[in-house]
């Protein structure tokens, strides 16, 4: 990459989101700044609670996994820090999710205005149907940026390790490119707007291992200019690429077979995968369930 792409992104302060809300972004301190900080937040699903009690903090510049089995809110929480759930009419968010200290679900917060900050890559590649030049430069046309357009193409192509191979090929059609370039090209079309947060629901999961690797050290590679949250059902995907692990499970209503999700354990993830404090963390990494 040139050196350009690996300055780190300086994104504006979060309270720009919303006028009335003007919250100063803490100073670096030795340790890790708190980029979310998450404090009893429940997801509904009209009367059915999907998931429940999640405590968590997540680290500027490190990658954080959701690991779990299916169905115990992974995706679900994901989508808080974004707004996504937004989109469902039958969705409620309950609790704190604070963003550098801005509550993202005051009714003064502007969810466009989270998304620019908060970018999602998601599970299969979903390219629009134009150019690999228009997919990288449709967010910032969506944003009035018109100008130096083509520099910005190139940075993120570049950030996204992508640019050497369509750099010739720009005007063709994103879809002629292969599943892992697609993802690229989707994860390049997120970094467009400079984002300060990087969501990746699943990226890998329709992915050739080869593609997955790339997408594994791009990962690694732009973790200095990103905060990074991702969904994997893969383990060990989860310990060779995150700083922290955050362990979901399932609990079954008896009475109504219906199944929410839980937060069990969060923790380093080195520690997650060698100790774990809970016994259901212990048994689901290490195959005995899930």
């Amino acid at each position: 990459m040139s050196s350009e792409t690996q300055a780190p992104v300086q994104p504006s302060g979060p309270s720009a989101m919303t006028t009335p809300v003007a919250t100063a972004r803490p100073a670096a301190t030795g340790a890790a700044e708190v980029v979310f900080d998450v404090k009893g937040l429940n997801v509904y699903y009209g009367p059915f609670r999907a998931v429940r009690d999640v405590d968590i903090r997540v680290h500027r510049n490190e990658i954080t996994a959701f690991i779990g089995p299916s169905g115990c809110g992974k995706s679900t929480v994901l989508r808080c820090f974004d707004r996504m759930n937004d989109l469902i009419p039958s969705a409620r968010v309950e609790g704190t999710v604070m963003y550098h200290g801005v509550d993202l679900y005051d009714p003064r917060v502007d969810p466009v205005e989270v998304r620019k900050r908060v970018g999602m890559v998601f599970q299969k590649p979903n390219p629009f149907p134009k150019s690999i030049y228009d997919n990288v430069a449709f967010g910032p046309r969506l944003n009035g940026n018109k100008e130096n357009l083509d520099d910005t193409v190139e940075k993120a192509l570049r950030g996204a390790a992508l640019w050497d191979e369509v750099k010739d090929r720009l005007k063709k059609s994103a879809m002629s490119l292969s599943g892992g370039q697609q993802q690229r090209l989707c994860i390049a079309r997120a970094i467009a707007v400079d984002p300060e947060v990087v969501l990746m629901d699943e990226p890998c999961s329709a992915l050739d291992p080869i593609a997955t690797a790339r997408i594994e050290d791009l990962m690694q590679e732009i973790k200095s200019r990103y905060t990074i949250i991702i969904v994997t059902h893969n383990m060990q995907q989860a310990a060779r690429v995150s700083d922290r692990t955050a362990f979901f499970t399932t609990e079954v209503n008896s009475e109504s077979d219906t199944r929410t999700g839980l937060l069990v354990e969060y923790d380093r993830t080195d520690k997650i995968f060698s100790a774990p404090a809970d016994e259901r963390t212990e048994n689901y990494v290490t195959g005995r369930f899930g």
